[in-house]
């Protein structure tokens, strides 16, 4: 059988292409290597309770909002969401306390509570909030000029310290922003408000695990004609007169098709097709060039039952007020993320909470080489001592945090490069620079007129970011008319 499109790689970007593609008719088969479909929005089970890999919470759900019109195409806002509280994201530094809340205006109006001489510039950056999430959807619109990069050229430490005088007021603003690579010598404008925008329109997580969000994509894409393999690795895609033929797995079978999407990352993309004219040499020196965004630690702990009351916020604590800095101690954490699972029985204690912080490659590079499993005793003794680490800071929110703990389970680098294939582990794919838009933002589109990319290593990344690019990929076939009127 040959296919319309074979879809390499089931994290959120391939599902939801497959999703697209399949109810517009479209013949589409996914291959995964792994054993089981989702990537980043698969979870896992220890001891009869189930763990998220890479999924939170995420943002602008309500009708009208930047993201409720994707999800509700793709059947994703019948989920269980669970609004959270108005003040959804508070932060800890040092001693001093602050609170994000949701709405535009509401975001606003508090932070000028806290910095009352900060009102004009406040009031600016809102707008530029607002103008980021707009600019992601007239990207669809066929009648709409194309968006101005000038976002994409700013740095977004520089629009920062240029734009308020308060060092602190700009660590708040930052604070938030594990949600994505703070490096000043290369963050874009755009990369940083687009991974706040929406989480400040409206703040949501799932009552369950985020698996719940992989399996309705993946019922809805089998009920539509869609077929998905797994334990169906990519070994080459076989190209002929310039274009791809088939897909070869390490299941020994061939897989025809007339166009190919991969969602993962583009240097494995490029290994797999053999040197050619249509794929020359130097697409893939500059794909193989870019760096990637660093990893992250997840600390995923099991509480004692009926010993912790659930709290329905996100909290953020760093030890002082270094918030783009932070992750560069060799020797200690200085600031986390604190993230717990809605109680899926209606009771006010919570099981699960995850501690989140960086974790830069370096810190991985002497296990490299190694395997799942096979990393050795000094790499158990490295996990045990930064999770220890992490609920001691955390301890800073949750006093006595670590008597309260039944079970840890730890997840670095090396695991999510192990399980999702992603070059280094990184935890928001390829690294934009403001300093070189047009080389570090990718398009779908490549030198192979039917290989096409999606996913977090093109434009943008998170659940809300892959669902966008997942759409611009999608475009590509479509056309642009087509996802536009899908949206309106």
């Amino acid at each position: 059988m040959k296919y319309d499109v074979i879809i390499i790689g089931s994290g959120l970007g391939g599902l939801e292409c497959a999703h697209i593609l399949s109810k517009a008719g479209k013949r589409v088969l996914v291959l995964e290597k792994e054993a089981q479909p989702g990537g980043c929005v698969q979870s896992y089970r220890r001891n009869g309770l189930t763990f998220d890999t890479g999924f939170h919470y995420v943002g602008g759900l309500e009708e009208g909002q930047s993201l409720h019109a994707a999800f509700n195409m793709l059947g994703l806002m019948a989920l269980p969401w669970k609004k959270l509280d108005d003040a959804f994201d508070r932060i800890l530094i040092g001693e001093e306390e602050f609170s994000f809340m949701q709405g535009y205006e509401n975001f606003r109006e508090n932070l000028q509570l806290y910095f009352p001489h900060e009102r004009e510039a406040l009031q600016q950056y809102v707008q530029l909030l607002k103008q980021t999430e707009q600019t992601q959807l007239e990207l669809l619109n066929p009648e709409s000029a194309s968006a101005s990069l000038a976002l994409f050229e700013t740095g977004a430490w520089q629009y920062l310290t240029h734009t308020f005088h308060n060092s602190m007021l700009v660590n708040v603003l930052s604070a938030t922003s594990l949600k994505m690579e703070l490096r000043k010598e290369t963050l874009p404008l755009f990369t940083f408000l687009h991974g706040n925008a929406s989480f400040i329109e409206s703040s949501w997580r799932l009552k369950g695990p985020g698996s719940l969000i992989a399996g309705s994509l993946i019922q809805d894409i089998r009920e539509q004609g869609g077929e998905i393999i797994c334990r169906a690795k990519v070994e080459e895609l076989i190209e002929k007169n310039g274009e791809l033929t088939c897909a070869r797995c390490s299941n020994g079978q061939v897989y025809e098709g007339e166009c190919f999407i991969s969602d993962v990352h583009p240097a494995v993309t490029c290994s797999w097709i053999k040197p050619a004219e249509s794929l020359r040499s130097i697409y893939r020196r500059r794909i193989g060039a870019l760096e990637n965004t660093f990893g992250m630690l997840t600390v995923s702990l099991v509480i004692k039952p009926y010993v912790m009351k659930y709290f329905n916020w996100n909290q953020y604590v760093y030890r002082r007020a270094d918030v783009w800095t932070f992750y560069q101690d060799a020797i200690s954490i200085n600031g986390l993320l604190i993230t717990a699972r809605p109680p899926e029985d209606e009771s006010e204690y919570l099981r699960q909470i995850d501690l989140l912080t960086p974790l830069t490659w370096d810190k991985c590079m002497r296990w490299a080489q190694s395997s799942i499993g096979h990393r050795g005793q000094d790499y158990q003794e490295m996990k045990q001592r930064l999770a220890d680490e992490c609920m001691e800071l955390a301890a800073r929110f949750i006093p006595n945090l670590k008597k309260m703990v039944e079970q840890v389970y730890v997840s670095t680098p090396l695991t999510y490069r192990d399980y999702t294939g992603t070059p280094e582990g990184a935890a928001y794919g390829i690294r934009k620079d403001y300093r070189n838009p047009m080389m570090t933002v990718l398009s779908p589109r490549t030198p192979l007129p039917n290989l096409l990319l999606t996913g977090q290593n093109l434009v943008l990344h998170g659940i809300h970011g892959v669902t966008m690019t997942a759409m611009y990929t999608c475009a590509e076939i479509l056309g642009k008319e087509y996802m536009w009127n899908q949206l309106k």
